[in-house]
């Protein structure tokens, strides 16, 4: 069975039985507009949590900004390094190159979720990130709920194992630093999309 991650029918289910599309289309692309603007804020080097294809990875590397993204799908990173874009297969769990020397950590694209528990993710990013760096992350919208799931990914062949996972509200990610070693500097939207810039107290 191909994995469910690098077709465009691709899905969540989640524990209750409800679904929703996956926009891998996207993923698969080329950066766009709103990522470019969003990588404006990336300072080198860089690294991207749950980069996916690497389409970020690639888009720093065209501005000569170096940066290393990590992901746990072998089809994804098989994809990435492929079109010769810095991906390894890691978790942000694992040991890690040059831990608390990256300025910049990136968590799009529902990354934050990884885990199941955002609050344990941003303090494991900031371990990994030099004193003043900061994490870009994408949120869903403020009307959004912050929660922990379990899904799986699935296509009309069949579906992958069910995992924990988490969605995080723009509103709720104020008081989520508070346990952790980032503070909120900035959130905005642009186009249908969230983000908060997280600084390294």
């Amino acid at each position: 069975m191909s994995s469910p991650l690098l077709t465009l029918q691709a899905r969540i289910r989640f524990d209750g039985g409800a679904c929703r599309e996956l926009d891998i289309d996207r993923w698969l692309a080329e950066a766009d507009d709103v990522d470019h603007r969003l990588l404006d804020r990336a300072r080198g080097p860089v690294i991207d949590i749950g980069c996916g294809p690497g389409r970020h990875v690639e888009a720093l590397t065209m501005r000569s900004t170096e940066a290393l993204g990590i992901d746990l799908s072998p089809d994804f990173v098989a994809f990435a390094q492929a079109r010769d874009r810095r991906v390894l297969l890691r978790s942000v769990f694992d040991p890690l190159p040059r831990e608390a020397a990256w300025r910049s950590a990136l968590l799009l694209d529902g990354s934050i979720g990884i885990g199941g528990d955002p609050a344990a993710l941003l303090r494991r990013v900031g371990d990994l990130l030099a004193s003043g760096g900061r994490a870009l992350v994408e949120t869903a919208g403020p009307e959004g709920r912050s929660d922990r799931v379990t899904m799986s990914l699935e296509s009309h062949d069949g579906a992958d194992s069910w995992f924990d996972w988490a969605t995080l509200a723009a509103s709720d990610v104020g008081p989520l630093t508070r346990s952790t070693t980032f503070e909120l500097a900035d959130e905005w939207q642009d186009g249908d999309r969230w983000f908060a810039q997280l600084d390294r107290r």
